[in-house]
């Protein structure tokens, strides 16, 4: 069924907009029912540098019915000027991070409350979203980041969330941005990454100008560590950065992405950071991480500069079996795509693949390669707005809000696809799965004080597809770090990456004209397995044997 309830129709007010890719692509605007939520980032005329970076969002299926619920995370209330001790309001509804159920309709239903998510400490100012099933129970976790103190909320699996920060041992502390799930030790259980942005003080905040008050930029404040959780088994955490080699790595941790760039069968990370070169941790399969960024080529643009580095994708986007990686930057500064070229290391593509080009006044954030038209072939997606609400008064041609960002590869070039209908917002997160299991891919991208914008992929074409649910046995429940083969395509299963948000954790393929697939799949307990000749267009569900 390729529409369902308001996908197939315009309504009039309502929640987040919604547009929708077609094959033209033709869009349709529409407003979701029940998708109420609006982010409150409080931009105040002191120009705290929180204001400008919160809008994590999260698909995922927490009541296990089959169907994609949206987590959105909120910012809070700041006074202008801030006063001591610091305080945003959290308690307020207005201020809430919000749950989102899915209906059978394709409505969403407000079950924050229901769900007991709504208790947020009023010294946290929200950030972004991880999700996992961190217990191996069948049911998806939240893990939350902010300008404080994160927050690990447990999936009771009766449609409620228990904060277990505390027990747990995860609340960071700091200005934490991204953060994910993955198996680093490949011992069955889901570890946590987490980024973090600067040492930074709201108390004792600099108002920085130019010929007016800006943003400051992060080379005014002292970089810090990004943190490295190892689980315990037992509802426990340890925080292992020192052993791991990670605490001494300072920087200005914003994106984060895991993949396994050398094929060795261990996830690697790798951390987009903010004025400074990023990181490429190499795993060294005894329990430690190298920084090998410089030497593999992605720690830089081509003439060896630092940029703004913000999202993250570590995909294959050229189906040659090798992960590859983008960073959105800020416009003006070429958005980076290293090439794999396997051995560990990497070319700067942005030039020959035609990106420079096409993003060259564009400020991207969250992003992801997806294949939206299902021939077997992926699209960048990107959330766009500059960061500085003041960009227009002295860049010509740079705007703050910008419409999203679709490009599509043909000829081995990159060329933009315009997308009608939809209007400028200051995009930050985005986060990619199929709403409405129709086997087209769908996005949602969260907006700076506003709505989120849903793009749901009318799919209008005949091109075939297949997605997996992993289901590990004796790797992680999730099947996290499993490389997957379809028909010559490979996947990593996640649900990190991007900026701030959390993807679907089925894995999708485009198939074009082929109507079956034979799959690949190599677990993270090292494990192979092999399906021949499944058929097209299901959802499939694949236990690790």
């Amino acid at each position: 069924m390729r529409t369902r309830g308001w996908f197939a129709c315009t309504f009039a007010a309502g929640a987040g907009l919604a547009a929708v890719f077609t094959g033209g692509p033709e869009l349709q605007v529409a407003r979701p029912p029940g998708l109420n939520f609006v982010q409150r980032n409080s931009p105040t005329s002191k120009k705290y540098v929180i204001e400008t970076m919160c809008g994590g969002v999260a698909l995922f299926d927490y009541n296990n019915d089959g169907l994609l619920d949206i987590f959105l995370v909120n910012g809070g209330h700041l006074d202008d000027p801030v006063k001591s001790p610091v305080r945003f309001s959290r308690s307020d509804p207005a201020n809430w991070n919000r749950l989102y159920r899915q209906n059978k309709d394709g409505s969403f239903i407000d079950v924050t409350e229901k769900a007991g998510l709504q208790r947020e400490s009023d010294t946290n100012y929200g950030m972004g979203v991880a999700t996992g099933d961190y217990d191996n129970d069948g049911f998806t976790d939240l893990y939350v980041t902010n300008y404080g103190r994160n927050v690990l909320y447990h999936n009771n699996g009766d449609g409620t969330f228990t904060d277990v920060t505390a027990k747990a041992g995860v609340a960071a502390g700091g200005w934490s941005v991204a953060a994910g799930f993955f198996d680093y030790d490949n011992d069955g259980k889901l570890d946590l990454f987490v980024t973090r942005y600067l040492e930074y003080d709201l108390a004792h905040a600099i108002l920085c100008k130019e010929r007016f008050p800006v943003y400051c930029a992060p080379g005014v404040f002292p970089r810090t560590s990004n943190i490295l959780y190892h689980n315990n088994g037992d509802g426990t955490f340890t925080d292992v950065s020192k052993e791991a080699g990670i605490s001494g790595l300072k920087g200005t941790g914003m994106g984060m992405a895991f993949g396994d760039y050398d094929d060795d069968g261990w996830p690697d990370v790798f951390v987009s950071d903010d004025g400074m070169e990023h990181r490429l941790l190499h795993n060294n399969r005894n329990g430690t991480f190298t920084d090998r960024a410089l030497e593999a080529g992605v720690a830089l643009s081509e003439d060896g500069k630092a940029v703004s580095g913000m999202g993250v994708d570590f995909s294959d986007y050229d189906n040659d079996g090798r992960p590859d990686i983008v960073v959105t930057d800020l416009a003006a500064e070429i958005w980076a795509l290293y090439h794999n070229e396997g051995g560990g290391t990497f070319s700067y593509a942005s030039s020959s693949t035609g990106l420079a080009a096409v993003c060259a006044k564009h400020s991207g954030w969250g992003v992801g390669w997806r294949d939206f038209d299902n021939d077997g072939f992926k699209e960048l997606f990107a959330a766009c707005g500059h960061v500085q609400d003041t960009i227009e008064r002295d860049r010509p041609g740079v705007t703050y809000k910008e419409t999203p960002f679709l490009a599509k590869m043909a000829g081995g070039r990159l060329q933009s696809v315009d997308l009608p209908g939809t209007e400028p917002v200051a995009g930050r997160g985005a986060a990619f799965g199929d709403l409405n299991n129709d086997g087209f891919m769908d996005a949602v991208v969260g907006v700076l004080n506003g709505q989120p914008v849903v793009f749901q992929n009318r799919g209008r074409n005949a091109n075939h597809w297949l997605m997996l649910q992993l289901v590990g046995t004796r790797s992680n429940r999730d099947g996290f770090g499993a490389r997957v083969n379809v028909n010559g395509q490979y996947g990593y299963c996640s649900t990190a990456g991007s900026y701030l948000s959390a993807h679907d954790k089925r894995l999708h393929f485009g198939l074009g004209s082929a109507r079956e697939a034979k799959v690949e799949i190599r677990w993270p307990s090292g494990r192979r397995q092999v399906l021949e000749r499944v058929k097209a267009d299901k959802i499939l569900t694949v236990k690790e044997p």
